[in-house]
């Protein structure tokens, strides 16, 4: 046999792993072309770690005896029927973090309140499988059939009293199960005193139930126990860079880097210098009710979805350090217009539906 050559049966031997301190300060396109499972990501080792301490120490407290396991994944997640919680990867190091936002623009559950409230969201899904409530009647019967169809889009009623708030996008209405989830955070969250937050609403029955079957599960060990770790971050073998390119393709074109291109148009990336220097992102939380009130008159469109994507472009203004740069009104009436069109193409206007988060 040739030198280096290796039989059929013989394995390649693997690239070695790198540790975050190989590569937390190599240039972008050198991180990109790193493979994840290459990564050498570890949740024990990572900060984030003492987010999961807390919310064992949550639970507790509240005498729930199940500790759900965590990992890390591509994304939030609590796989179907499987009591086990992913992580995203990119919030294990705060190089990853700047990337995330480099190249997604946001990073969810970046500040540790945000963490804490997906991860009770997730932990609501997974103590649901674990001991396979939604298998119970009177869960159907407040929720709803868990079997239900998860779809692309949902309906919801952002005033809504039926359904507890917590996740932005009234997120409880999404499917029986996300209204389980997000019904446990708000009981796990500590000082939230739901009692008197949600009293008279329909909601609080939702909330009663979680503190009673809780009570009767008390010590109880689960009764499904986690096999699996879909899209664990150990085992992922494209680079980062094809995997943040999968993902900017799967949100199409609507994506479109948040409106960059327009908002820099409407806004000066620098301050003007015989002007006073006035942050875009102030001009339109000025001007917020006008424009808000504008679009809905104009498109039929509800006001809170215009409110929720007018905070999104103010959000990205102050990102990309934009300024107002001449008269407002022209701004004013420019931004108007962008509203308008940004806001029929995210949201349908007779079926007032928003995607998943």
């Amino acid at each position: 046999m040739e030198e280096g050559a290796r039989s059929s049966g013989e394995r390649a031997p693997r690239a070695p792993r790198f540790s975050p301190s190989d590569w937390e300060n190599r240039s972008d396109d050198e991180l990109l072309a790193i493979r994840i499972r290459d990564l050498g990501l570890d949740l024990a080792a990572s900060p984030l770690q003492a987010h999961v301490r807390q919310l064992n120490s949550e639970l507790e407290s509240r005498g729930i005896a199940f500790r759900p396991p965590c990992y890390l994944a591509d994304e939030w997640l609590c796989p179907d029927r499987e009591p086990i919680i992913g992580i995203p990867l990119f919030l294990a190091h705060p190089r990853l973090l700047r990337i995330e936002k480099q190249m997604m623009f946001e990073a969810e559950g970046e500040t540790a309140a945000q963490f804490m409230k997906l991860l009770r969201h997730e932990c609501g899904h997974a103590l649901n499988y674990a001991y396979r409530l939604y298998t119970r009647s009177r869960w159907r019967e407040l929720f709803g059939p868990f079997t239900a169809p998860y779809l692309n889009s949902y309906y919801y009623q952002p005033y809504s009293r039926r359904y507890v708030v917590h996740l932005p996008y009234s997120y409880a209405q999404a499917h029986p199960d996300e209204d389980f989830a997000e019904t446990f955070a708000v009981w796990l969250t500590p000082g939230e005193n739901w009692r008197e937050k949600y009293r008279d609403w329909p909601a609080l029955a939702k909330l009663e139930y979680v503190d009673h079957v809780v009570e009767k599960l008390s010590e109880r060990p689960p009764a499904v126990a986690a096999k699996s770790t879909p899209w664990s971050a150990g085992r992922m073998t494209s680079t980062l860079g094809q995997w943040y390119e999968r993902r900017r393709r799967y949100l199409g074109p609507e994506f479109a880097g948040y409106y960059d291109g327009a908002l820099r148009k409407i806004f000066a990336q620098r301050p003007p210098e015989n002007a006073p220097a006035v942050h875009a992102s102030r001009m339109l939380r000025r001007y917020r009710r006008r424009i808000m009130d504008s679009v809905a008159a104009c498109s039929g469109l509800r006001k809170y979805d215009v409110h929720e994507l007018l905070n999104r472009l103010i959000r990205r203004c102050d990102t990309l350090g934009l300024y107002t740069d001449g008269p407002e009104t022209d701004a004013l009436i420019r931004v108007t217009s962008l509203v308008s069109a940004a806001a029929v193409r995210s949201f349908k206007v007779d079926e007032k539906e928003v995607r998943r988060p």
